[in-house]
């Protein structure tokens, strides 16, 4: 189950576009006034969590489920190639001076590619690994969107706290790698599991 964990973290955490909106709120000085963008990202992940968990195990036969396993784990290493490589060629991102908010949150996610990545291999390969059912869905579910609630929150903070460090590319950089070297280890956890 520790997996499940490591994973969501790091998909969750790693910038993206989610993260990196809060991250420049902070720097823009929002604090507070965009924790409802947070409770939207969360409430969607919860949402996606939710409608996908208890579908997923419904979805997928068992007997593909370590077929999927292996193109999953070949896909999060994939993705943990692509955070490495941008590691090494960091860009810069426009400040956006406009207030977050949680129909922000919630929209962004829920459109948002990177939340399906996280989700389906949770929900189609891991919850059925761990024969993850009925009840035990939601509270994982639960689990799970905290962190995704606390992921733009630590962006968040980070730019509020240390503007001049959180938009420091070499940081970031290494943020990138810690993160796709979690992926790595996933993947293969996910092929060789």
């Amino acid at each position: 189950m520790l997996e499940i964990i490591i994973y969501a973290f790091g998909v969750m955490y790693s910038p993206g576009p989610a993260n990196t909106l809060a991250l420049l709120a902070g720097v823009n000085g929002q604090g507070w006034r965009a924790f409802g963008y947070c409770a939207g990202v969360g409430l969607a992940m919860l949402i996606l969590f939710l409608l996908l968990g208890y579908l997923g195990g419904e979805i997928i036969p068992e007997g593909y489920q370590s077929i999927i396993a292996t193109l999953g784990g070949l896909y999060i290493a994939y993705l943990g190639v692509k955070i490495m490589q941008a590691s090494f060629h960091p860009t810069t991102a426009e400040l956006e001076a406009s207030v977050i908010g949680f129909k922000t949150g919630l929209i962004l996610q829920l459109c948002n590619p990177k939340a399906l990545v996280a989700i389906v291999p949770i929900v189609t390969v891991q919850f059925p690994r761990y024969e993850i059912t009925g009840m035990e869905i939601a509270v994982w579910s639960l689990i799970l969107s905290a962190m995704a609630f606390g992921a733009p929150g630590v962006y968040l903070l980070a730019g509020s706290r240390l503007q001049h460090v959180a938009m420091n590319p070499k940081v970031m950089a290494w943020v990138n790698r810690m993160m796709s070297v979690l992926l790595f280890y996933v993947a293969y956890r996910f092929v060789f599991a």
